[in-house]
């Protein structure tokens, strides 16, 4: 077993007498120092929980070491053990981030509790970053969901403009994820080592936007009693995010023009200019052209920021890959709330995909946290998502958006749909084997396969 605690103490009877009591009563590894110079360098090479230390030591005490080891890892587990104690010198150690602080003469029991304790603890922060983890969807952050033609080609773009230190401008919906687009080009990027700093153009208010962008200098304004960096400073050297860059005002869209022209810019009340090394991102639920046709939105500014346009489709035109997209939601809240629900009905899947969704991901999301809380069964049924509402449907059970398209786009959509739920139902009904299915819908194995490839359905979803 690998050491999991470290002790240190220049008494070689100590070190002997509390490694007899950790691993004659516990199952953890030990390993002991004389020496706290050595012991970290021994701390730098290895992966320890907890590290236990005496306060007086020959060449560096046990707070100069929890110091050092603090600077190492923040987040380790230091006690400190003294036959000196005093009320200053226990207030330091537990300001400088010691987790416990016990004098000599100590009884065996205190030790064993002591490391039991810290060990619970790291287990709970352990579990609790893995559960951060596993909701942000993968290692990395949250990922865009999908398989359908649509969404495959936005991820292939991604893909291809992340490397480089092109300007990307992300169109689309609210709720279509442009975000999550935006930290997906900054993940692939050469930049993925440094800062993403985000701005959002909509929360931040006329007058104080220009500070938290460029910063200030002490005196620039009421209240601003001190110099203060912008967003633009620290995300210089990475990348900065423009959220929802059509709300910004015209005025400070020219200062934003600069930045991206030249790279300079002044913190408010500055007369010197400074430089910033930055690769852009901007978002919008705007029409950027109707912007500026209407002189709500600079022309300069726009050809400035969309150097590369990404156009994220909303739900309505990927419905195939509502299945997906909902189970995936269905295990991040599930597990987030302690819910044991397995699936979401088969009717449950086929209402998601005849309902529009107006908010887009962002309304799929919501709905299926929403119904998690309040679900009772291990399945999620068609009233656990839409309640006593049905999606918005015409007579025949048509989705009301697809009836206000034109004709041969509406046919194409109710293809799709058609497809999606016929597939889902047959693949269904014979356990996910494609033969079986193909032979009781009565079409060719081969042309089975290429709707389901062009839905997005995968067999191995209802294999028993």
């Amino acid at each position: 077993m690998a050491d999991q605690i470290l002790i240190v103490d220049d008494e070689k009877d100590m070190l002997t007498l509390l490694k007899r009591y950790i691993t004659h009563q516990t199952d953890y590894g030990v390993a002991t120092e004389s020496d706290p110079l050595k012991a970290l360098q021994r701390f730098k090479r290895g992966s320890f929980e907890l590290v236990i230390t005496d306060l007086k030591m020959p060449s560096m005490d046990g707070i100069d070491l929890l110091r050092e080891i603090k600077k190492i890892d923040p987040e380790i587990s230091v006690v400190i053990i003294t036959a000196y104690a005093t009320i200053d010198t226990a207030v330091e150690a537990i300001k400088e981030g010691a987790y416990d602080y016990i004098t000599k003469p100590f009884r065996r029991e205190r030790i064993l509790m002591t490391v039991e304790k810290v060990m619970a603890w790291r287990k709970v922060v352990a579990e609790n970053l893995a559960l951060r983890e596993a909701l942000a969807g993968r290692e990395g952050g949250a990922s865009i969901i999908g398989s359908t033609p649509a969404i495959q080609a936005v991820m292939e773009k991604i893909r291809q403009v992340a490397p480089t230190m092109a300007t990307v401008l992300i169109t689309g919906e609210s709720g279509t994820g442009k975000e999550l687009a935006a930290q997906a080009i900054y993940r692939y990027s050469q930049r993925k080592n440094t800062d993403f700093v985000t701005v959002n153009c909509t929360a931040l208010s006329e007058t104080v936007i220009e500070s938290e962008l460029f910063g200030h200098v002490k005196g620039a304004f009421t209240g601003a009693w001190k110099d203060k960096k912008g967003l633009v400073e620290i995300a210089d050297g990475g990348t900065l995010f423009l959220d929802e860059i059509g709300d910004l005002s015209v005025s400070m869209q020219t200062k934003l023009l600069r930045l991206l022209q030249a790279g300079e810019y002044k913190p408010v009340g500055s007369s010197r200019s400074k430089n910033a090394d930055i690769r852009y991102i901007a978002a919008t639920n705007h029409c950027l052209e109707n912007e500026i046709q209407e002189k709500r939105f600079r022309e300069d500014l726009f050809y400035r920021l969309n150097v590369v346009r990404i156009e994220l489709p909303p739900l309505r035109d990927r419905t195939a890959d509502i299945p997906v997209l909902a189970r995936h939601f269905l295990q991040k809240y599930a597990l987030f709330n302690q819910k044991e629900i397995a699936d979401i009905s088969l009717e449950g899947l086929q209402a998601l995909q005849s309902y529009h969704f107006p908010g887009n991901v962002r309304e799929l999301e919501n709905m299926i946290e929403r119904s998690i809380i309040f679900c009772r069964t291990s399945v999620l049924e068609k009233k656990d998502l839409f309640g006593e509402a049905q999606p918005q449907a015409g007579t025949n059970g048509v989705n009301q958006h697809i009836l206000s398209l034109p004709f041969k786009e509406a046919r194409e959509k109710m293809m799709e749909l058609f497809h999606a739920q016929y597939i889902r139902v047959l693949l269904d009904k014979n356990n996910g084997n494609i033969s079986r299915a193909a032979e009781a819908a009565g079409i060719q194995r081969q042309y089975l396969h290429r709707l389901m490839k062009e839905t997005g359905i995968m067999a191995n979803e209802f294999k028993p």
